[in-house]
């Protein structure tokens, strides 16, 4: 089955034959194929909706031209000196917001994590991070001024880090927020709230960073698909999506 899968015989988002239908082809038991199926789940190959079935993944975001980056990669690509200061590190009940977007129940208690974003030693942003406590526990004993999520998780528990939902809107400075990052309050922020998840589309943190709008921008490159047979109806194929730091 994985194999069909991975070579193209199902369609992106098509739904699988059913368990006693799997079973049935492959000479299985029904207890086989239901955990044939959930390893396939757990490798990011299939999604289960309950009462519908299985269906494909559609995992073509993972190797198209956008990447996902952490704000160190930025960065360095804008040959910009990052840095980082650790401003909260600890463990409180999850708000709701927070609670939905991590499918967590209300009241789970969860790692909030702040920091300053500095480049070349000028605040640039501000990171509010929450993590449900399985993955905050496997960052214990690093230093997440020098080290990035990112890297902790894929490096030492081989637990990457494959799909980010993006939100990009205009904010006003809170005043804690405006304080942090060295502007009056009120004044115009760019907030990204960004879900980072893993495979099996298990929720490894939700993230706000407010960046300083004088200081960052955000520049899209879209392409025009070559073959007009609905594309139109599926949107311009997304070339190029990066943040632009504007250097003083």
């Amino acid at each position: 089955m994985r194999e069909q899968i991975e070579e193209g015989v199902f369609a992106a988002d098509e739904r699988l034959p059913s368990e006693s239908q799997l079973g049935a082809r492959f000479g299985v038991s029904r207890i086989t194929v239901r955990r044939a199926l959930q390893t396939l789940e757990n490798q990011g190959l299939i999604y289960r909706r309950q009462g519908l079935g299985s269906f494909v993944k559609d995992n073509r975001v993972r190797q198209g031209l956008v990447r996902l980056t952490d704000f160190v990669e930025d960065m360095t690509q804008a040959g910009i000196e990052a840095a980082s200061r650790v401003l909260f590190q600890g463990l409180e009940p999850v708000p709701p917001d927070v609670a939905a977007a991590l499918e967590l129940a209300e009241g789970t208690t969860v790692l909030r994590l702040d920091r300053l974003r500095l480049g070349d030693g000028e605040p640039i942003a501000f990171d509010r991070t929450w993590m449900p406590v399985f993955y905050a526990h496997l960052l214990e004993g690093h230093d997440l001024e020098r080290e990035t999520i990112y890297h902790i998780l894929e490096r030492d528990y081989e637990i990457p880090v494959l799909r980010g939902r993006y939100r990009i809107e205009a904010v006003n400075a809170e005043a804690e927020i405006a304080e942090r990052l060295g502007v009056s309050e009120g004044r115009a922020l760019l907030l990204i709230t960004r879900t980072s998840t893993t495979h099996g589309d298990r929720r490894i943190y939700l993230q706000r960073r407010y960046y300083r709008s004088d200081l960052v921008a955000y520049e899209l490159e879209l392409e025009r698909a070559s073959e007009h047979r609905g594309s139109l109806a599926q949107g311009l194929p997304l070339r190029d999506f990066e943040p632009v730091f504007k250097k003083r």
